[in-house]
């Protein structure tokens, strides 16, 4: 693998010199600028062999690096030959930084501007100025003109979504995000984000594996009026009548031509979301960039109530299904039976596979046995799967995506005999949960106010945990949708009715053992403070899958938080008995049993 990874750098250092560039900058993401990467897009990989899903690669004239975070330190150098890469911090050793130490004045650096956003190149740009080194954009980029063996992209149908699960038409949707648009002072949005014009248009696909979107860019008006550039063979004949008047489609190549189209426009656009080539191509042609966020962002983030009942019943069957798992590991366990983290995902997805409407996971399942599990994105899939060890802690962390919407639950299961520490631990980490899931806050609170909510107790006694305490969650679509979010920083939107998060504090001790606890929830008004000095809002639990209590150290609750997991289990066992039977329905009585 080495030799082909050191041809794969040549070749791409054989493109530089044509540029005559002296470095070029090779990031994880692409043009899409989503979380999930599909096959024919992984030209980090291509170019490294690095599996893991973030990074930057920077390739010199004669030797190149990578920037990787935390998780990836040891993988990173399991699967890259340190002959061919330098392994660097991706948070601890900025980039620009970074190339003005390796490279003199009037070095010339490439780009893609399809991969980055326009906030990053608007900083880089400026910081590698200072230092006389010019930011040069490739008009193609090096891989895409080496990599022979691409794979296709998918061709799967765009599938129509149906106004009855959406809630709403696309033409509604559309004409009201079009007088957002306007009330900004602009003529056209670019909506660049895959879920925010498959949620305008009632569309959903299968280009990306675990997201189902459709690969394209959008232009919307502020008349409603939509441009998607798609690959339009895998349009159904009935997407015009689908979609309602005003939508058109091109492919995706006719995209530059239709930007240079826009001289004299107010044009809506995100630096921080939106990637360069947009937004640079449509100023060249005389267009006025406007800075703003997503406008398709929050009114998506606030599910209306076709998308809730949507979300609240694929909740329940998914918690049948991840239920029936647990029953079945508990009884193998007490067989001494025992597997590896691979065979215990695979295991788990079968008993979704079982409903009609299960479409795929909605992220990678995270089945980690001991020290693993200290690793909170931890993937089995980037070495050897370990085996499950007696008296030990298993952290399974997974989600799918059914036709009436998407869940995301994290469960951490005493295996044998566990110690005092981790169930004191755990049960810190659950009075965390608690305090989210039963918080009461007024209108305008946002995330970042109550995440301290879930950090208090760990506080009390040493601890903190380093991911944030929550994540937005799409219908049927994004697993980590934005804007709302529950962290310590960056979580500073509003939280509104309609909302649907994460509540997934937790804990990692080096490794050891990790623990997570993790129920979807959705903000909902607080009945009990109605008609009050201000107007208050709460959340709603919508994952119903037991906890463990075999990892519970009452001693550590108080009454209140006694009672709300003795009735938390009892809403368990009421929604899922209905739907088990047998040594499952034996398993669930007894663990949702009041401690």
């Amino acid at each position: 693998m080495s030799n082909t990874i050191a041809a794969r750098l040549d070749a791409i250092r054989t493109e530089m010199a044509k540029s005559n560039l002296d470095a070029f900058i090779i990031p994880r993401a692409d043009e899409y600028l989503g979380e999930y990467v599909p096959q024919h897009n992984e030209r980090m990989l291509w170019a490294s062999g690095f599996t893991g899903s973030a990074g930057v690669i920077i390739v010199l004239k004669t030797r190149a690096a990578i920037f990787i975070d935390g998780r990836y330190t040891v993988q990173v150098r399991q699967q890259l030959d340190a002959n061919l890469f330098e392994f660097l911090s991706l948070h601890d050793t900025p980039q620009a930084q970074w190339l003005i130490e390796q490279l003199g004045e009037n070095a010339q650096v490439g780009f893609d501007a399809r991969l980055h956003t326009l906030a990053w190149f608007n900083q880089t740009h400026s910081e590698l100025a200072k230092a006389q080194i010019q930011l040069t954009q490739v008009e193609q980029n090096p891989i895409d003109l080496n990599w022979s063996d691409r794979p296709s992209p998918a061709s799967e149908p765009v599938m129509l979504f149906s106004e009855q699960s959406a809630g709403r038409s696309s033409l509604d949707k559309r004409t009201s995000i079009g007088l957002e648009i306007k009330k900004q002072g602009a003529d056209v949005a670019i909506i660049s984000a895959l879920d925010s014009f498959c949620w305008l248009l009632n569309i959903r696909g299968k280009d990306i594996p675990c997201l189902p979107v459709v690969l394209g860019t959008a232009l919307l008006r502020a008349n409603g009026d939509m441009l998607l550039f798609t690959d339009i063979n895998k349009l159904p004949d009935n997407i015009h009548a689908h979609v309602g008047e005003g939508v058109s489609f091109k492919h995706e190549a006719e995209l530059a031509a239709e930007l240079a189209t826009l001289a004299g426009t107010k044009v809506l656009a995100s630096p921080e979301s939106c990637n360069a080539w947009l937004q640079l191509t449509a100023q060249a042609a005389g267009a006025q960039l406007i800075a703003g966020n997503d406008p398709v962002a929050l009114p998506k983030a606030q599910k209306n109530a076709a998308e809730l009942a949507g979300m609240k019943a694929c909740h329940i069957r998914d918690g049948v299904s991840v239920s029936r798992f647990l029953a079945w590991l508990d009884r193998e366990v007490a067989a001494n039976r025992l597997y590896d983290e691979a065979l215990l995902a695979d295991k788990l997805e079968s008993f979704r596979l079982s409903d009609p409407q299960y479409q795929e996971p909605s992220f990678d399942t995270i089945s980690a046995t001991g020290a693993n599990a200290a690793m909170c994105h931890y993937n089995h899939n980037n070495g050897t799967p370990a085996q499950m060890q007696m008296n030990s802690i298993y952290l399974v962390d997974s989600g799918a995506q059914y036709l009436d919407g998407t869940t995301d639950v994290t469960r951490t299961i005493a295996i044998g005999d566990v110690t005092d520490e981790q169930r004191k631990m755990v049960t810190l980490v659950l009075k965390g949960h608690i305090a989210i899931d039963q918080a009461k806050f007024p209108k305008g609170t946002s995330g970042m106010q109550l995440d301290s909510f879930a950090r208090q107790y760990l506080w009390q006694h040493g601890f903190d945990f380093d991911h944030g305490t929550g994540h937005g969650v799409g219908h049927y679509l994004s697993v980590h949708e934005g804007p709302q979010g529950i962290a310590k920083a960056r979580s500073n939107v509003a939280l509104l009715e309609g909302m649907v998060l994460s509540n997934e504090p937790g804990y990692y001790r080096a490794d050891e053992f990790g623990i997570r606890l993790e129920n979807l929830i959705v903000v909902r008004p607080c009945e009990a403070l109605a008609n009050i000095e201000r107007e208050m809002l709460e959340f709603e639990a919508l994952t119903f899958i037991p906890m463990d209590f075999r990892l519970i150290d009452k001693s550590y609750l108080t009454d209140a938080e006694l009672t709300w997991f003795n009735q938390y289990h009892q809403q368990v066992k009421d929604k899922l008995t209905p739907f088990m039977q047998g040594d499952d329905l034996d398993w669930l009585n007894k663990v949702t049993a009041a401690i």
